[in-house]
């Protein structure tokens, strides 16, 4: 098994289990779920947007504790103030580190910008999920769904009021599973099935093929301004950054350094 096929396996397993517990139903009057939704769209095609997407992350299954040592409320709040488009926290918490809790803190201390839910979307229910906790922006990856049920979750992401970030990795991912629910274009950098590469190739070889009328991010092997302007040439809006800033004492200093040179 793939480390991604171990992961799935894993959220099955997690996903039934919170369903047992809390019903769509109870969702829908939970905590953050009648909040209107913050727009990535919107952050991004903002001309004096930075683009970077700046992630809350504790550890990687191919990386262990990442960083061990700071607060989820220190982390985004300082991302927010250094100028971060968007936040992306991880909620899995048996291969990342992450929880609901990190998502709820995130929220409550950042009100207005847009949050991402970093996780492994199979079901319905994740997405009822993350808007009970705050977030805006619901991630799709296609090397572990099928394109039915891409479209399908992206539908009732839109029917909920939030946005979709479909995530690949080649043009065959690209191709099968672009539909009318997609709001923004995530090319990951990395492999997810071994976690492997550190250069963005991919999201060079993939520029042209994404239609013009799609948002374009670059996610993970981003560390060098270089790399953001080199992207920025050919078409990314979007730069997903976590481990850069939080493999640092203080993530949030290492962001305003990276756009002091970007910018």
């Amino acid at each position: 098994m793939t480390i991604l096929d171990k992961i799935i396996e894993n959220k099955a397993r997690e996903v039934a289990e919170r369903k047992a517990l809390v019903s769509i139903e109870e969702l829908t009057k939970k905590g953050y779920f009648a909040k209107t939704t913050n727009s990535l769209k919107t952050s991004l095609l903002n001309p004096a947007s930075t683009g970077i997407i700046a992630e809350f992350k504790r550890k990687s299954p191919s990386k262990g504790i990442i960083n061990a040592h700071v607060t989820v409320e220190e982390v985004t709040t300082g991302y927010v103030q250094a100028g971060a488009a968007c936040l992306s926290v991880l909620t899995d918490m048996d291969f990342f580190g992450g929880s609901d809790e990190d998502i709820l803190a995130a929220r409550k201390a950042n009100p207005t910008i847009p949050i991402l839910r970093k996780d492994f979307i199979i079901d319905e229910y994740q997405i009822f999920e993350a808007k009970a906790l705050g977030a805006d922006v619901i991630l799709l990856i296609a090397a572990n769904l099928t394109p039915t049920r891409i479209y399908e979750l992206g539908k009732v992401v839109k029917d909920l009021g939030m946005e979709t970030l479909l995530e690949v990795h080649d043009q065959e991912e690209l191709d099968r599973s672009l539909c009318e629910y997609i709001d923004v274009v995530g090319v990951n950098n990395r492999n997810l099935k071994n976690f492997a590469e550190q250069n963005v190739n991919a999201s060079l070889e993939l520029a042209d093929k994404i239609p013009s009328h799609c948002i374009k991010i670059s996610e993970s092997c981003i560390s060098q301004p270089e790399t953001i302007k080199q992207l920025r040439e050919v078409g990314y809006r979007g730069f997903l950054i976590g481990e850069t800033f939080m493999k640092t004492p203080a993530p949030a200093e290492t962001l305003k350094s990276l756009i002091a040179q970007i910018q």
